[in-house]
């Protein structure tokens, strides 16, 4: 019985230092939601013509159904972000964004906690 009661307390404690480990703190990005190969091109205008797009985002979201990926363009940097969440890019392409979410500096992806327009 000691000994249960040793293992508890030993597990309780172990479980209070991890809860008060820092937790890694969100970031936010600014940008323009748009596909990959846009992003490359450095806009919409070669594909919305080949593919006969309307406007960012149709064209975005043609060249995603033919394999692109969407991305957050930063202007001020001209970086190009991954997305990890596409599920949820989809409904922001071709809009003016800023993104919550913790980088992955070595694949410059973001994962995504939070998108909100800023601009329309």
């Amino acid at each position: 019985m000691k000994r249960f009661l040793v293992l508890v307390c030993g597990i309780l404690m172990g479980g209070s230092l991890l809860s008060a480990a820092p937790k890694e703190k969100f970031q936010t990005f600014s940008g323009e939601i748009t596909d990959s190969n846009c992003a490359a091109a450095g806009s919409h205008d070669a594909m919305k013509q080949k593919a006969g797009a309307k406007d960012a985002n149709d064209c975005a979201d043609k060249c995603v159904r033919g394999g692109a990926k969407y991305v957050l363009v930063d202007p001020a940097t001209k970086t190009v972000y991954q997305l990890d969440d596409q599920v949820n890019a989809y409904e922001f392409a071709g809009y003016k964004v800023a993104v919550t979410g913790k980088l992955n500096a070595d694949n410059k992806t973001i994962w995504v906690h939070d998108i909100e327009v800023t601009a329309w």
